[in-house]
């Protein structure tokens, strides 16, 4: 990744308020959407570290994944899987594939589900999101491919803010960490 996109991607990042109601504050990343060389730069800079072990299949979590996950498809001319989560909408409709997260940063479990037919044996997969924080939701992801006969080969975050150990466990890159972002 370059330090310009580096550089860019820690300038458009926030922290906001969201009130009273809420003891932390929460990160606003909308500003990397509106950024079109950022945009552009997202998928290659996610999927570099992992090209050569030849993913065949992008997956991401709902909601932010929805986005990233094509950016880093496309960068390697690959399909990609939305993981769904059920309060994200209406499921789609046919046999779909669940796993539970272990409590996440919020300790609340997530329930995401991948429709069988997008996924099965043979398919090497690369899971992308914005933020790993815990990897509840990366180890769900890797859940279903085991489920599904799929091989995870690992997750590229824009933010990979987990313990070092849960990094090299899961196969973790980020493209920053925490640390590199503003107080």
């Amino acid at each position: 990744m370059s330090a310009a996109l580096r550089r860019r991607l820690v300038e458009l990042f926030a922290w906001v308020d969201p009130g009273p109601e809420t003891s932390h504050l929460v990160s606003d990343v909308t500003g990397w959407w509106r950024d079109p060389v950022v945009l552009a730069a997202l998928g290659p800079a996610l999927v570099a570290p992992f090209r050569s072990a030849r993913p065949t299949v992008v997956v991401a979590p709902a909601v932010t994944g929805f986005l990233l996950g094509p950016l880093a498809a496309t960068a390697l001319g690959v399909g990609f899987v939305p993981a769904h989560k059920p309060g994200d909408g209406r499921l789609p409709a046919g046999p779909l594939t669940w796993a539970q997260s272990p409590p996440d940063f919020r300790g609340r479990s997530v329930d995401l589900a991948i429709r069988d037919r997008h996924l099965g044996p043979g398919d090497r997969v690369l899971l992308v999101d914005d933020w790993v924080a815990t990897a509840a939701q990366v180890r769900a992801v890797y859940e279903i491919c085991a489920a599904r006969g799929a091989e995870p080969l690992g997750t590229s975050a824009v933010v990979a803010a987990c313990p070092p150990a849960v990094t090299t466990e899961l196969r973790v890159h980020g493209l920053l960490t925490d640390a590199d972002l503003p107080d």
